[in-house]
């Protein structure tokens, strides 16, 4: 489907799209729906090709070039890529081939985090390849952070999310696995480093102590949102009547879990196909 099929469009009236590896951009999805309500989505999860925090950097770029040329064929005005490993590797190549504005989680939660931590001692998870980027001690460090950041990685967490596995005691084990160190560390702010993790959120909270503030880069990446709509003149009712969701690959708990995180039974989930030839 092309811009042109949804009838003549000024820019302002176009979707804005969203994407992930799978299921966690979600979480961006409903934050970005509850801070810009009249405003219309198209839903990319790249559910045959999860997780994307396992593989190379070429092929994460090149993930992120098909969903965001899936997405540009609707016309959308713009993009917010709601995966932390394809915002870590690809989101300046994105920007250079793009002419709409394109948002990534990792520069709004690292500002998020500095303006939340009292003492300076900040922890970021994610998968391996975000970890491994180190694009959050970047991001800090840009904005005058002077402290050592505590990384690691949590390969685990989001096959249990895309599993709908996001509480009970193998949960609350592997978690304890993961951050043991942390607690140690005497943390007193975390960032969610994967779209995934929120929806870990109430049993990280309660391993480390709710005197831990969690940054969640789906919230910090919608606020970014909700302020660069005015500054582009982008903000405006879409002419879409509903969202869209769509995945690459049939997953059995894609469903229900979105229906369960964007608080909808009434949800319509279509299949997409990417790569060469394969254009909506």
């Amino acid at each position: 489907m092309n811009s042109k099929d949804l009838g003549p469009l000024s820019h302002t009236e176009a979707a804005i799209g969203v994407f992930d590896s799978g299921l966690g951009g979600l979480t961006v999805l409903k934050e970005l729906k509850l801070r810009l309500p009249q405003e219309r989505y198209i839903y990319l999860g790249d559910t045959a090709r999860t997780p994307y925090g396992s593989k190379g950097r070429e092929t994460i770029i090149r993930f992120a070039r098909e969903c965001s040329e899936f997405l540009f064929d609707w016309g959308i005005k713009m993009l917010v890529v709601a995966c932390n490993t394809a915002s870590s590797y690809a989101i300046e190549a994105l920007r250079a081939e793009s002419p709409i504005p394109i948002l990534g989680t990792i520069d709004a939660a690292a500002r998020q985090a500095l303006q939340v931590t009292r003492t300076g001692k900040i922890g970021v998870i994610g998968t391996d390849a975000t970890i491994a980027s180190r694009a959050f001690e970047k991001a800090l460090q840009r904005d005058g952070f002077k402290h050592a950041l505590h990384s690691k990685a949590c390969p685990l967490f989001v096959p249990l999310v895309e599993q709908g596995m996001c509480e009970g005691e193998i949960v609350e084990k592997i978690v304890e696995l993961y951050l043991s160190d942390f607690r140690r560390a005497d943390l007193d702010t975390l960032i969610l480093g994967c779209t995934h993790y929120p929806l870990l959120k109430n049993v990280i909270q309660e391993f480390l102590g709710a005197e831990v503030r969690i940054v969640e880069c789906s919230a910090a990446l919608a606020e970014e949102a909700g302020s660069l709509l005015p500054e582009y003149v982008l903000s405006k009712t879409s002419p879409l009547k509903k969202d869209r969701l769509f995945i690459t690959d049939d997953t059995p708990k894609f469903e229900s879990m979105a229906a369960f995180i964007l608080g909808s039974s009434k949800l319509s989930v279509e299949r997409a196909m990417l790569g060469e030839g394969a254009r909506p």
